[in-house]
């Protein structure tokens, strides 16, 4: 996949079995009515869950059951905040009821298995564009809802990178936090990943 820009990202890790439940959960963010016939996916360990995404803009089936890595082109509903306002110039029209507005292309890799704990799996949810990019560091709103998909899979870690020399740490073990890597307590992304259950 190809970037050009500012690609920002906020990257997500969990327990290898809770995959299939983050995605599930991910699901529950998409715009209403779904804007794409539903993608069926396997899974390592053979569970099927089905999501309304694409795959490389396809919505054929996909057997990730052998694979290390996935790819999906998501749509997610996001709370309209100023840095959400800003970026999509809302209009009253596309708010939903609880005050969101869909956001996409948001690009998600799935890894299955990072080298630095084959035991966790990573949902990487990467801007589009320079400029969603510039909201994902913006927004408060957007950090809550990765945050609370961080919580709603069993999530230990949610971190934002802005393409420096630090990473951002959201969430870690159960609460919100707003430590970086390299800083006062992790010196490397090493030590960070040591703090994991497990």
């Amino acid at each position: 996949m190809e970037f050009t820009g500012l690609d920002y990202s906020y990257e997500i890790f969990m327990p290898a079995q809770n995959i299939a439940g983050a995605l599930v959960e991910l699901a529950e963010l998409a715009p209403r009515p779904h804007r794409v016939p539903p993608l069926t996916l396997t899974m390592p360990g053979g569970d099927q869950v089905i999501v309304p995404f694409t795959s490389n803009f396809k919505s054929e089936p996909v057997d990730c059951s052998a694979s290390s890595t996935l790819e999906l082109d998501t749509s997610i509903m996001f709370g309209v905040d100023d840095a959400v306002r800003e970026f999509s110039e809302v209009r009253n029209s596309e708010i939903d009821e609880l005050g969101r507005i869909a956001i996409g292309y948001v690009y998600l890799t799935v890894r299955f298995a990072p080298a630095l704990h084959p035991h966790y799996a990573s949902l990487q949810f990467t801007a589009a564009t320079s400029r969603m990019s510039r909201m994902f560091e913006r927004s408060a709103s957007i950090r809550s809802v990765f945050t609370g998909l961080t919580v709603a899979s069993g999530g230990v870690c949610c971190v934002l990178d802005t393409e420096s020399d630090t990473l951002q740490i959201c969430w870690l073990n159960g609460r919100p936090t707003q430590e970086t890597v390299p800083g006062p307590r992790f010196s490397n992304y090493r030590d960070l990943v040591a703090t994991w259950p497990g």
